[in-house]
């Protein structure tokens, strides 16, 4: 699985491939009680809310990992035109979703 190239282009430099199908990698997650109510207080001040952020940084690698995960299974070499998504679910949990278009080298 490590050895999946993703890339954000359409082409890939030197490379001839056969396209496979849509891959995509999701996940969900929140935080704890706690870290809501301290988010809530900063909220109040202003600034940025760092263990959101870490949040959204965690739930983009778990959601690269799992379209990678996605690439192996269906025998890909690649990912090409990978993109995020994300959105809210309620009040304290966000969905990340990282999709792209699987290819095989010829």
């Amino acid at each position: 699985m490590a050895d999946i190239l993703v890339t954000t282009t359409e082409k890939i430099p030197g490379q001839e491939y056969q396209v496979i199908g849509e891959v995509f990698g999701l996940t969900t997650q929140s935080k704890n009680v706690i870290r809501n109510i301290g988010a809530s207080l900063k909220n109040v001040v202003g600034g940025e809310i760092k263990d959101y952020t870490k949040m959204l940084d965690e739930a983009r690698n778990v959601a690269v990992d799992r379209l990678k995960q996605n690439a192996a299974n269906m025998g890909a070499d690649a990912v090409v035109m990978m993109r995020f998504d994300s959105g809210s679910i309620g009040t304290d949990m966000q969905s990340v979703a990282a999709y792209g278009t699987a290819v095989k080298y010829q």
